[in-house]
């Protein structure tokens, strides 16, 4: 029984390594889409920027012109940085936070929905973004990013005289 149960453990623990081994390719999949996605919905947002601003003051979003172009510039922008895994974590709290505040504001009904209906939460909008801002600030950038390569950089010039 005793080595049966030895195979097991090991059999596990080859498949545990290999799973983990996969997590960077990952992450560079969903900072590349996301963070492409991302972009494209910033870029959307800045060429229809008066109709955002009215959108946002429908909503009753305070300083609608501000949040307009701040969102705005938040997510071209850190759809690049997300993209490149540069500043993952640090691109990924703000939005976070924004997409929850889409599901505050524009999509209210599908969060309030999450356990009574979950299809309506998930099938929103902001929900794969949510997730993939959740996934790397959770995870970071992966070691196929700028991060990586900077972090990595910056631990051999300490380790240098």
């Amino acid at each position: 029984m005793t080595t049966f149960g030895n195979r097991i453990g090991r059999a596990y623990s080859v498949f545990a390594t290999t799973a983990s081994s996969l997590q960077s390719l990952f992450l560079l999949a969903v900072r590349l889409y996301w963070g492409w996605q991302l972009w494209q919905t910033g870029w959307g947002k800045l060429h229809r920027l008066p109709q955002v601003v009215q959108f946002f003051a429908s909503l009753g979003i305070p300083a609608p012109w501000l949040n307009a172009h701040f969102v705005t510039a938040l997510e071209l922008g850190g759809g690049i940085l997300f993209a490149l895994g540069l500043a993952g974590r640090l691109v990924a709290l703000p939005l976070t936070i924004d997409m929850i505040m889409a599901y505050l504001t524009a999509d209210r009904q599908a969060l309030l929905s999450i356990f009574s209906d979950p299809g309506k939460f998930y099938n929103a909008d902001p929900f794969t973004f949510l997730m993939a801002s959740l996934i790397v600030l959770v995870f970071g950038s992966g070691k196929f990013s700028l991060d990586f390569l900077i972090e990595r950089a910056g631990s051999k010039r300490a380790l240098t005289p």
